[in-house]
């Protein structure tokens, strides 16, 4: 038999289970930069990529994307062209 499931409205016990969850959280990230640092410091003085720590804000911010010009992507475009007209004229010559 399937238990239902019961919905919680209370608002102050959500606050609670809330806060219980950021902490939990915060004790997680806490392990794993201690393990990202243990990894670091294993790597025979290589750095290693998982050793490096997110920002100390607690948040990634998502990369920004450059804008690219419609000019731009024609000239950038033509140019690959070129390059591929190039390479199939030098691939005839040596076939």
């Amino acid at each position: 038999m399937a238990r239902q499931r019961q919905v919680i409205s209370d608002p102050t016990l959500l606050a609670a289970a809330l806060e219980g969850l950021i902490l939990q959280k915060e004790r997680i990230e806490e392990q794993i930069r201690n393990l990202r640092e243990v990894l670091g410091k294993r790597s025979a003085g290589r750095p290693a990529k998982a050793a490096a720590a997110p920002a100390e804000s607690g948040e990634e911010k998502p990369r920004k994307r450059r804008k690219m010009s419609a000019a731009a992507r024609k000239r950038i475009a033509e140019a690959q062209k070129k390059r591929w007209s190039e390479y199939r004229k030098q691939q005839k010559a040596e076939g």
